[in-house]
């Protein structure tokens, strides 16, 4: 089943990977009661992980590009949840993104952009959330960024 938000993501050229499975001792995602809390998801591609630390070896641009991966990810994550339709998905209600940052970089906010713009523009009024952007010294096997994520589902 296609839902109106995987059509959209086919017109701006992406699309959505497998769920990734969990990396240790934790549920992908929990539900309780309509809301659904999905795991961190880490950058990755079709290439791997992404890995990289802002302000030393990345620029923003291929930080919000990493965001925009962990953004696809929650949204397979939600499609599993809701057994292969991402049309139950009724909107995103928090996004919290941790950003693998040098000391002195301060543009965490323009880094989870990348997730936060792919939400609004694939969902619409949907897509539009609350959200945390935090600097952290370092990520699970060196990721870029990692995003979290609350959904309310029907």
């Amino acid at each position: 089943m296609t839902s109106a938000a995987e059509k959209r993501l086919s017109e701006m050229g992406l699309s959505l990977p497998d769920a990734p499975a969990p990396a240790a001792n934790y549920l992908p995602y929990l539900k309780a009661g309509g809301l659904l809390y999905v795991s961190g998801q880490i950058s990755q591609g079709a290439d791997g992980l992404i890995r990289g630390r802002l302000g030393e070896t990345m620029n923003v641009d291929e930080g919000a590009a990493a965001a925009q991966a962990c953004a696809l990810s929650l949204l397979a994550q939600v499609r599993a949840a809701c057994d292969g339709d991402l049309g139950r998905l009724r909107r995103v209600v928090k996004l919290t993104g941790f950003v693998n940052s040098a000391p002195d970089f301060t543009d965490q906010p323009k880094v989870i952009n990348g997730a936060s713009d792919l939400m609004a523009e694939a969902l619409g009024e949907a897509g539009q959330h609350s959200r945390s952007a935090v600097g952290v010294a370092a990520l699970p096997m060196g990721v870029a960024v990692e995003i979290e994520g609350i959904f309310e589902i029907a």
